[in-house]
C-alpha cells in the first residue's frame, strides 16, 4: 500500500469542534457534541450558563433533544404490539433520558460568521428502529437574539414517533441567579410521581403559579407547564433581575411544553435554571401525550430562541 493517510484534526475540548458566531454584539459557542449551546452574550452580558473545555455538558447544559425529550418510564414503549427496550441512561430512576443524541458529534452542514447548521443522524437501533436525521440551525438574528430551529426527518420506511426539545439554561450576567424573577405564563402543569413521570394534570396554583413572577431562590421545581399563553404564535418564560434588566425563552407553538428545572447541583453555581421548550413531555411514548409521528419522508420543525432586554 502506497501513499500517506491525511491527518487527523484534534478535538481540544470535550464537546468536540467549538463553532463561534457572532452579530449585533452578541455571541455564541455551539457544540460538535449534541448540537449543543455551550454559551450565548449580549452586549457583553452572559445570557446561559457555561463550562469548562475538559467538561462534558453538566446537567445536560445546552444540550438538544431528540428523538424524545426527558424521560421513558423504565426505557420500555410498545410499537405495533412488541416491547421496545431503550438503553436506561437515569440509572436513579430507572429512565431512559434525553434522547439518543446527547453523546453523538454532529456533522457540519454550514458555518457562517452569524449562524451555524449541524445535522445528527439516530440510526435504528435497539428501542427505537427508524432511521432519523436532526439538523440543528444557530442563527444571531437582526436584534441581537439567538434564533434555533430543530428539524427532524424520517428516512424510515414506516412513521417514526418523536419529541424534539432542547435543555438551555439562562442566567443575566454576574447577578446572583437566586435573585431573579421566574414568569411564566401557564394554565396547566404535568404533576409526576417520584421518578419524575408524568401521572396526571392539574391547573397552576400556589407555589406552583409563576404567571406573576416568583423569585428562583425560594422555587424547587422539575415541572412541565403547560397550556401556554401564546401570543402571536410565541410564548415566553422570562427571569428579571431586580434592576429591571431581563433575559427569556421564546418558543413557537409547535413547542406546547415549557419543562421548568431549579437546580442548586450545577456546578459552581449556588442555583441554576434550564428552561426547557419542548413538543411534547417525560413519557410521551407512552402516554401519548404530544406525541409526534412522521411518515416516510415527511419533516417536522420547531423553533426557539434566547432575547434579552440590558
Amino acid at each position: 500500500m502506497s501513499g500517506t493517510r491525511p491527518a487527523l484534526t484534534r478535538r481540544t475540548s470535550a464537546t468536540g469542534r467549538q463553532y463561534r458566531l457572532a452579530r449585533k454584539g452578541s455571541a455564541a459557542v455551539v457544540t460538535e457534541l449534541a448540537a449543543g449551546l455551550r454559551s450565548f452574550e449580549m452586549a457583553g452580558t452572559q445570557l446561559t450558563e457555561t463550562y469548562a473545555d475538559h467538561q462534558i455538558p453538566p446537567g445536560a447544559v445546552g444540550i438538544t433533544l431528540a428523538p424524545w425529550a426527558n424521560r421513558i418510564e423504565d426505557g420500555r414503549w410498545i410499537l405495533d404490539g412488541a416491547v421496545q427496550q431503550l438503553d436506561i441512561t437515569e440509572p436513579s430512576k430507572n429512565n431512559a433520558s434525553h434522547g439518543l443524541l446527547r453523546n453523538t458529534g454532529y456533522e457540519l452542514l454550514e458555518h457562517r460568521e452569524d449562524s451555524v447548521v449541524l445535522e445528527g443522524t439516530v440510526f435504528p437501533q435497539h428501542g427505537y428502529p427508524f432511521l432519523v436525521r436532526h439538523r440543528v440551525e444557530y442563527r444571531i438574528d437582526d436584534d441581537g437574539g439567538l434564533r434555533v430551529r430543530q428539524t427532524l426527518a424520517n428516512d424510515s420506511g414506516r412513521p417514526a414517533p418523536f419529541v424534539l426539545g432542547a435543555h438551555p439554561y439562562l442566567r443575566l450576567g454576574d447577578v446572583e441567579t437566586r435573585e431573579l424573577t421566574l414568569t411564566v405564563r401557564a394554565a396547566g402543569r404535568l404533576v409526576t410521581d417520584e421518578r419524575l413521570i408524568p401521572r396526571s394534570a392539574a391547573p397552576v396554583a400556589g407555589e406552583w403559579d409563576l404567571s406573576a413572577g416568583r423569585r428562583v431562590g425560594t422555587l424547587d421545581l422539575d415541572s412541565a407547564y403547560t397550556d401556554l399563553a401564546f401570543q402571536d404564535g410565541i410564548a415566553r418564560a422570562t427571569l428579571t433581575a431586580p434592576d429591571g434588566r431581563a433575559v427569556w425563552l421564546w418558543q413557537d407553538d409547535r413547542c406546547p411544553y415549557t419543562h421548568v428545572f431549579v437546580t442548586r447541583r450545577y456546578p459552581g453555581r449556588e442555583v441554576a435554571v434550564a428552561l426547557e421548550p419542548q413538543t411534547g413531555p417525560a413519557n410521551a411514548f407512552n402516554s401519548g401525550e404530544g406525541l409526534g409521528w412522521l411518515a416516510p419522508g415527511e419533516e417536522t420543525a420547531m423553533e426557539w430562541g434566547i432575547g434579552a432586554a440590558l
